[in-house]
């Protein structure tokens, strides 16, 4: 090298230094760029995205085209460095070059692109997956017996690439990532995949309606009486039983039978039972995600919550599934949750029978849930007695007061939280 000119020497290790720079950059952009993201663009028809996935897949053997060429440079410029210091400075020349050189490629090779790649790993990460895509081709011998060679030394160890490809993440991992998401994913679609991942933490009795509660046709009524329930309902699908619901006959559609009460006026309990679809039972315990499967399969927007012993425990629809992933399907804000209503001070004129849970996600409470699901349940639990009106309790800081009864069960309840 005596004999090129130290111009070029210059030019040559500025170029080096650039290489370097865009190795070190590269590696980062690359390993921090967003899979997701990546992986939709690349589905879109996006060619830098598409190579950047390809090449992503085996990241094993791009780290080790990285440093095949990161290490390349470096040595290339270490060694012109050393020239350039024995050409101005001799012996001395060699401490210099090195203590300069290394300066350098801290700063404007590894600090300041590696800096700049996590901050925009796009810019960086789908320019630079053409160039890998051709050196990947150009190299492809050299590049596989390193990775032969690194794999086998990894194998010794009980590791293995394939190992990435089985890691999945748990619905708590999942959580983490949709919460700390920020403003890449709006806040109402961040709550409905929360919700969506909790659902395999709720059962059917969770939302189930009671079965004191159940709105249905009694066939041992007359005729009058089951056309004027049928007229005056707001359900779409009500169930049929004769004297009790434990004797269940099936569920009609309320839309088919008002054609047939407009055809001629009237209708039997004989003529409903011929058209009523079979009852579907559910099985106590069964989580929210496995039932909203279950609906789907069987294509069923209603089902029996049953007992152990076949005795039904409540009613649970697709609705109901459906309002625990967006809300309830109202956009007014005082009726927001059944049986719950708002006074002019602030408190809340709640039914015995209104889900705790319901009741913490609307109005952002924190009352227990890991014991009785209902407020009725809730309030006798902690009172340890059957409550009379005008009693008065605290629950996890929050007032109650009994307002009615009915039998040993809470009708309705007056509640407001502290800080109200």
């Amino acid at each position: 090298m005596n004999e090129i000119p130290l111009s070029v020497l210059f030019s040559l290790l500025a170029v080096l230094i650039v290489l370097s720079g865009f190795f070190s950059g590269s590696e980062t952009g690359l390993m921090t760029i967003n899979r997701y993201r990546l992986a939709h663009r690349a589905q879109q028809g996006d060619r830098g995205s598409r190579l950047a996935h390809a090449l992503l897949q085996r990241p094993d053997r791009l780290i080790g085209l990285i440093l095949l060429g990161n290490n390349l440079v470096n040595i290339l410029a270490a060694s012109i460095a050393t020239v350039i210091g024995l050409r101005l400075f001799g012996e001395a020349g060699i401490a210099i070059a090195s203590g300069v050189l290394t300066l350098v490629i801290l700063l404007f090779g590894e600090v300041a692109p590696k800096t700049l790649a996590a901050l925009y790993p796009e810019r960086v990460a789908l320019p630079a997956s053409y160039v890998y895509w051709v050196l990947m081709r150009l190299l492809w011998p050299l590049v596989w017996l390193i990775n032969l060679i690194g794999n086998g030394l990894l194998r010794l160890l009980g590791v293995t690439p394939e190992d990435a490809a089985q890691h999945s993440l748990s619905s708590e991992e999942l959580r983490s990532v949709v919460a700390e998401a920020g403003a890449m994913i709006p806040y109402r679609h961040q709550a409905m995949l929360l919700s969506i991942l909790d659902l395999e933490k709720s059962t059917v009795e969770d939302i189930m309606i009671p079965r004191n509660e159940i709105v249905g046709i009694d066939l041992e009524q007359d005729d009058a009486q089951i056309a004027e329930q049928i007229e005056q309902t707001e359900h779409t699908r009500l169930p049929l039983y004769r004297g009790s619901i434990d004797d269940l006959e099936g569920v009609i559609h309320v839309r088919k039978v008002l054609k047939l009460l407009s055809a001629d006026g009237g209708i039997s309990g004989e003529v409903l039972a011929r058209t009523a679809l079979a009852p579907y039972f559910i099985l106590e315990g069964t989580p929210l995600n496995q039932q909203l499967l279950n609906f789907q399969n069987q294509k069923r927007r209603i089902g029996f919550v049953v007992d152990e012993y076949g005795d039904i425990q409540g009613l649970v629809t697709l609705a109901d599934i459906l309002e625990e992933i967006v809300g309830e399907f109202t956009s007014d804000p005082s009726t927001r949750i059944r049986n719950v209503y708002r006074d002019s001070d602030g408190s809340y004129l709640v039914h015995g029978t209104v889900s705790v849970r319901s009741l913490n996600r609307s109005l952002g409470w924190k009352l227990p849930t890991a014991g009785p699901r209902t407020v009725n349940g809730l309030i006798l639990e902690s009172m340890e007695t059957i409550p009379k009106p005008g009693d008065r309790l605290t629950l996890n800081n929050y007032a109650v007061e009994i307002t009615e009864t009915r039998g040993n069960a809470v009708r309705t309840a007056r509640m407001r939280a502290a800080e109200d």
